[in-house]
């Protein structure tokens, strides 16, 4: 497996790999019929567009297929941490493989070579792998609410405060 910087051609395995992970961690938290009508292709279209736009995109491939991705921003001061880990998504089979772990670590060293000291990631608390971010070190730092799908759900922030904490352990090259 490897994790580099998306590029266009990969948005369509991105989309895949959203709405699969989307239809798994959520039934029972969005509406059914919300998930029923996620498309492939609308959101190969909007990664497609990020990507052009400049987003940081990161991907895992495993061979020639995209089996996660993240992406990530700098954030406006006086937000959690001066760099957002806004996603992380992996398929059901590579999960507990270190896919997430790499992605995560390898989108933290992206935004240290940004100059970010902290991350933070709003995780909905629904979401059955929120240990995940404790496990590497995040720290639950924040919650509110969130709309998605006509839906009011919870979220938590996890933050690595230093982001180095979340590098620890890590062979990423900070570029």
């Amino acid at each position: 497996m490897i994790v580099r910087r998306a590029v266009t051609a990969d948005a369509p395995g991105i989309g895949a790999v959203h709405v699969s992970s989307w239809r798994s961690t959520y039934p029972g938290v969005l509406p059914d019929g919300y998930l029923a009508k996620l498309s492939v292709a609308r959101q190969a279209h909007f990664y497609d567009r990020s990507i052009r736009m400049g987003a940081a995109v990161h991907v895992a491939v495993a061979g020639t297929r995209i089996v996660g991705f993240t992406t990530a921003r700098l954030t406006r001061p006086n937000e959690l941490g001066d760099g957002e880990i806004e996603t992380l998504y992996v398929l059901d089979d590579f999960k507990d493989l270190g896919v997430g772990r790499a992605l995560l670590q390898h989108t933290a060293g992206y935004l240290a070579g940004l100059g970010c000291t902290a991350a933070f990631a709003w995780v909905l608390q629904a979401n059955p792998a929120t240990f995940f971010y404790e496990r590497l070190g995040g720290k639950r730092t924040a919650t509110s609410l969130t709309h998605v799908a006509g839906s009011t759900i919870p979220q938590t922030a996890f933050t690595w405060n230093p982001i180095a904490k979340l590098l620890e352990g890590s062979s990423v090259l900070r570029k």
